[in-house]
């Protein structure tokens, strides 16, 4: 424990050495979940190939999701939604995102005025990596007197979006986690109230002076802020 407090501030004080992009030949783990991934991932890796094409980018599932992994530095960023991490992790805010409500095009909820009957009254797939089966859209609808019908689950936003595509099943879903996988539905704001969650990077303070690790986050920072 000495041993690595001690690497630790060593590596926090060491002097940032100058970054050769084009020779840089490194893998970055990042663990995020499958739709930000889907919609941030091409132009990230269009970005970084740019600058150091000898750069090879992982994408880890969240269901790895470990504080460990952070303090150890086995995963260079994490990119989604901070929860309880303590204060040996770094944290920045990326962007805001809200959910929104998705269907098949021509699907009857685009007829007519969107209410929190209408959309309660549809059948529903809920998304949950942990197999809850409430969540914020449920607790919303309670406090309002109403309850939706839940038909199916699944694990992550795509799934969600590509069974609501086939189908007359109804989708929420973060939105700017999902432009490009909604394209060609139909989108609605969510007539009832859902906090808005904030999508931020995190990275364990040991990797605060390695200029990759630096360059990498304000890659990340630059894709997520011009999308």
């Amino acid at each position: 424990q000495v041993g690595r407090v001690v690497q630790d501030a060593e590596t926090l004080l060491r002097p940032a050495r100058l970054l050769d992009l084009p020779g840089l030949e490194r893998t970055f783990t990042l663990r995020t979940n499958e739709s930000f991934v889907e919609e941030f991932g091409p132009r990230l890796i269009a970005r970084i190939q740019a600058d150091a094409p000898g750069v090879r980018l992982r994408f880890a599932p969240k269901s790895d999701k470990d504080m460990a992994s952070l303090r150890e530095a086995a995963i260079a960023l994490e990119v989604g939604v901070a929860g309880e991490t303590g204060p040996e992790v770094r944290i920045q805010a990326l962007f805001r995102d809200r959910f929104v409500c998705a269907v098949r095009s021509g699907h009857p909820l685009g007829q007519g005025a969107m209410t929190p009957e209408r959309y309660a009254a549809g059948r529903h797939i809920n998304v949950s990596r942990r197999g809850r089966e409430r969540g914020p859209v449920d607790e919303a609808l309670s406090r309002l007197g109403l309850q939706r019908m839940v038909v199916c689950m699944a694990s992550g936003f795509s799934a969600a979006l590509a069974m609501a595509r086939a189908s007359e099943l109804i989708a929420s879903v973060p939105e700017r986690h999902t432009q490009g996988a909604r394209a060609g539905m139909q989108t609605f704001s969510l007539p009832v109230d859902i906090p808005a969650v904030t999508i931020s990077m995190l990275w364990h303070p040991r990797l605060d002076a390695d200029p990759a690790q630096r360059w990498l986050r304000s890659c990340v920072r630059d894709i997520c802020v011009k999308s």
